[in-house]
């Protein structure tokens, strides 16, 4: 990459917020705009489907958030400044900004018009219809979208199934860039849990970041694990009817969400790696693109579902004692006792299928067969030297 990377600018930094809106915002004349129906309801006003027609352009359909009447000079900013974000993005799964009504009321931000809605509700009214490869897809447009952000330093704090919108081709778009629900404590919205200076959404929020407010790209990696689940269980909601402490409680003692009902082992490998507890040992979202996109290249690997069912009396899984390594009979065994499931396709189809095999691999051996993160790298290699520990025979005394 030659060239500088664009960085996201916080339009809070500005000293006038009408500036920023000038900036990365293109304002529309009203008359342009024809608002069809309301569809839903915003934060600040309701949210509807309309039709732009830009002169010499032909006419589409728009989303349109309104800022209801008599707002304050402060909730007029916080409106905007969702526009000033999202009007700093070009990429084909981030929300698209059409541009802004300022100059007449009510005021209005226009961005593409996603017909199949929300991910979360449009995976619940279509469940089970889906391929994993559809699956699969819907989750690599979601990283990559991701991936995008992260390289412009963007942290979008609230990356949830609810916050993607999916358009008539399936195409997953990142959305909803408003920061002010972070900053504010006037919303009665149970998904968010107040805490100092704002509300959190604890179940899909990483343990750093509930603790102590510690949000990085790291921590929209840890949600960005939840919202494969939600995806693979066709919009469960995570952590089911368990309260947010409990959610918390589980996490901080290791406990994890299980596969959901046929998801492919490689996945729930993913989801678990998004999910560990050091924010360092957490893939980036390039190495999530490049994970789904070797998924999506080798379909064969999202064949295999995993066998055994989930036991409703203990759902969530204890990630704290893997099994001793002399007690995995295969390869494939031993991969997933220390959670690097994910290359059991890339081993078996290098023909890596015994473990006497694999004790005598090298970083070099590991490298081919598709081992790039230098994290995995290490934990395979120091199991291998585990490996070749235990499978030694037993030294005789002379």
């Amino acid at each position: 990459m030659g060239h500088t990377m664009k960085v996201y600018i916080d339009p809070f930094t500005y000293e006038d917020p009408n500036e920023a809106v000038r900036e990365f915002a293109k304002e529309i004349e009203a008359s342009f705009v024809k608002i069809e129906e309301v569809i839903g309801a915003g934060e600040f006003g309701e949210v509807c489907r309309g039709r732009l027609r830009l002169p010499g352009r032909k006419e589409n359909y728009v989303a349109i958030k309104t800022l209801k009447g008599g707002f304050t000079e402060k909730q007029r900013r916080d409106f905007l400044s969702e526009a000033s974000i999202m009007g700093q993005f070009q990429h084909p799964n981030i929300i698209h900004l059409e541009g802004v009504i300022t100059t007449s009321c009510p005021v209005m931000i226009l961005t593409e018009f996603m017909e199949n809605g929300a991910l979360d509700s449009f995976l619940r009214m279509n469940d089970g219809q889906f391929t994993p490869i559809q699956l699969v897809g819907m989750l690599r447009g979601i990283a990559a979208g991701m991936k995008y952000l992260s390289d412009m330093s963007f942290v979008h704090r609230d990356l949830a199934a609810r916050n993607i919108l999916v358009n008539a081709n399936l195409v997953c778009k990142v959305s909803d860039f408003g920061l002010s629900r972070f900053l504010t404590e006037n919303s009665s919205d149970p998904t968010y849990t107040s805490s100092l200076g704002g509300k959190i959404p604890i179940r899909w929020t990483a343990p750093e970041a509930i603790a102590y407010r510690k949000f990085t790209s790291a921590s929209d990696g840890w949600s960005y694990g939840i919202v494969m689940w939600e995806v693979m269980s066709y919009g469960e909601r995570p952590y089911w009817d368990m309260s947010n402490q409990d959610v918390i409680n589980a996490i901080e003692q290791d406990y994890r969400l299980p596969p959901p009902p046929d998801c492919p082992p490689s996945l729930h490998a993913l989801m678990l790696d998004c999910w560990q507890k050091e924010r360092a040992n957490r893939p980036r979202f390039c190495d999530v693109v490049a994970s789904l996109d070797r998924l999506i290249r080798n379909p064969a690997s999202l064949k295999a579902t995993s066998a055994e069912g989930v036991s409703v009396s203990h759902p969530l899984l204890d990630q704290r004692t893997p099994p001793p390594l002399s007690a995995c009979a295969s390869v494939s065994e031993w991969l997933r006792a220390i959670k690097m499931e994910r290359y059991e396709a890339s081993f078996l189809s290098a023909g890596l299928s015994s473990l006497d095999v694999v004790s005598q691999l090298d970083t070099e051996d590991l490298l081919r067969v598709g081992v790039t993160l230098a994290g995995h790298q290490k934990k395979i290699l120091s199991s291998i030297q585990t490996l070749r520990i235990q499978k030694a025979p037993p030294t005789l005394l002379h």
